[in-house]
């Protein structure tokens, strides 16, 4: 008899909006390869390209509030209530602000594991109280997590200074595009790429400003959105409109398009500050993109010591991307150390290999757990 996981804390199956969507896209097939039940709690309407779906994965649609501040706990809620009734084998949560609900699992007797995501309490893009709900989120998740995934050793190294808790290790893989062709009419290796989210953490307003410069000479490809409007887009969108040479193309959601837009940049920017391992930089990597990233903790541990780092002022981004894209052997330096550093430990294979070893010893340390404390109530 084959085992029962859900899936609980993104967007649905399939979904293109972030990097829990992908790793969840990438896992849900791989379980039902290995003989799982899977099913991936979503948002209901959030389901983009059905016919991409595995028709063994189920899919349930929960109900929440759809809004930046109550999204993630509202439909966490409803999800973790929908799985206590089902009672799957295990549980694979994503994202601490569910550590709220985990006790409603845990009362069933369902093994948790928990990725944790990056330290959200520290990013900009929340107020004060969001940032207190997402570290009383971790707190909890702390206490009742049958078990934790961190994506990147540093993010690990900071739960067992703060939470006293170890992590498994699990970074998210990057795979090649299978498309050689500039769908987007770009000029082979001679555009500057940015993939973000727009929130001041991703050293969005700073690239901005330094694509104000570098577009007089190259063409600057913006990918990405705030997702609720706002501020940073308005900028982006008087950028592109002030210069032919600034193109913003928003949400990508088509994975090949976007491989492709990073297979043949001449350097990709990547200014994300708080995450972890990011989901872009690998995916970026795994497509020989060169790469400058924004000096940090997590892109150092990823990119590793031979990589480009720079500063978060736009004259310290503009004179890295340039010392890159205007030297050929740089260009071609650094798409190696992108291809090789992948094959370190970041291919989907691995990546899914150890979540599924990581959800099986979940369950053996809940049976182990749940004996233990039948056998000290039987000698008492």
């Amino acid at each position: 008899m084959g085992h029962t996981v859900a899936i609980i804390g993104t967007r649905g199956y399939p979904s293109y909006y972030g990097g829990f969507e992908t790793a969840v896209r990438k896992l849900a097939p791989y379980l039902a390869d290995q003989g799982w039940d899977v099913t991936v709690y979503g948002r209901s309407k959030e389901t983009e390209f059905p016919t991409e779906a595995d028709l063994r994965v189920s899919v349930v649609n929960t109900r929440g509030i759809e809004n930046k501040s109550l999204s993630t706990l509202t439909y966490g809620l409803t999800a973790c209530l929908h799985a206590a009734w089902k009672k799957p084998d295990v549980a694979l949560v994503m994202n601490v602000a569910n550590g709220f609900w985990l006790p409603l699992l845990r009362l069933r007797g369902i093994p948790v594991v928990v990725n944790v995501d990056g330290i959200e309490w520290e990013r900009a893009k929340w107020g004060g109280l969001a940032k207190n709900v997402f570290k009383l989120g971790a707190r909890l998740t702390a206490l009742f997590a049958t078990s934790i995934v961190a994506d990147s050793k540093e993010i690990g190294r900071r739960w067992r200074i703060e939470f006293n808790r170890d992590s498994n290790f699990i970074p998210y893989g990057g795979e090649q595009g299978s498309i050689e062709s500039l769908q987007d009419n770009l000029p082979f290796k001679q555009y500057i790429l940015m993939v973000a989210r727009f929130v001041p953490e991703n050293t969005v307003p700073e690239f901005l400003e330094a694509a104000r410069t570098l577009s007089q000479k190259y063409v600057v490809v913006i990918v990405g959105s705030s997702g609720y409007g706002g501020p940073l887009e308005e900028s982006v969108e008087n950028l592109a409109a002030s210069s032919s040479n600034v193109r913003w193309l928003g949400h990508i959601a088509d994975d090949q398009r976007l491989l492709s837009l990073w297979k043949n940049c001449g350097v990709y920017f990547h200014g994300h500050s708080v995450g972890g391992t990011n989901p872009a930089l690998v995916q970026a990597m795994a497509n020989g993109a060169p790469v400058v990233a924004r000096d940090t903790v997590y892109n150092r541990e990823v990119l590793g010591p031979d990589g480009v780092f720079c500063d978060t002022t736009p004259k310290g981004i503009a004179r890295s991307v340039l010392s890159v894209i205007e030297t050929k052997e740089e260009q071609e330096r650094l798409s190696k150390l992108s291809l090789e550093r992948v094959l370190q430990g970041y291919t989907w294979e691995s990546v899914c290999s150890a979540y599924e070893k990581a959800l099986r010893s979940a369950q053996a340390r809940d049976r182990r757990s749940t004996l233990e404390a039948i056998s000290a109530g039987t000698r008492h």
